[in-house]
């Protein structure tokens, strides 16, 4: 049974950092291709980064230089790390299983002074 259960949203200031947590339980963890997506209110979810088998990584173009998409193969964790944060990044964040199509439930990410 697969289970992502993310966590390290929050309220930050512009220019600040978070990193986000998803605690995976799927099947072949380390061969399983993981990502992050976001939905703004009023927007449709779109995939902020990948990461597939043999580490490879796919970022989104804002994503690029600013965030950092790993895994810890010991915890079975997905992480995002997410620098230099801008208001328009405000979102829930989603951890997604690619492989199985199955999403975690979200956590807020809320960029504001």
């Amino acid at each position: 049974q697969v289970q992502l259960v993310e966590s390290g949203g929050g309220l930050v200031q512009p220019g600040g950092s978070l990193r986000l947590s998803c605690a995976a339980s799927v099947p072949r963890f380390t061969t399983t291709p993981m990502a992050w997506y976001r939905q703004a209110p009023g927007k449709q979810r779109e995939m902020v980064a990948q990461i597939l088998a043999q580490d490879l990584v796919n970022y989104a173009e804002f994503a690029k230089d600013r965030f950092t998409i790993s895994r810890d193969v010991a915890k079975t964790t997905v992480f995002l790390q997410m620098n230099s944060l801008k208001p328009e990044d405000t979102a829930v964040y989603y951890c997604k299983d690619e492989l199985r199509d199955y999403w975690g439930q979200g956590t807020q990410v809320t960029v504001s002074s």
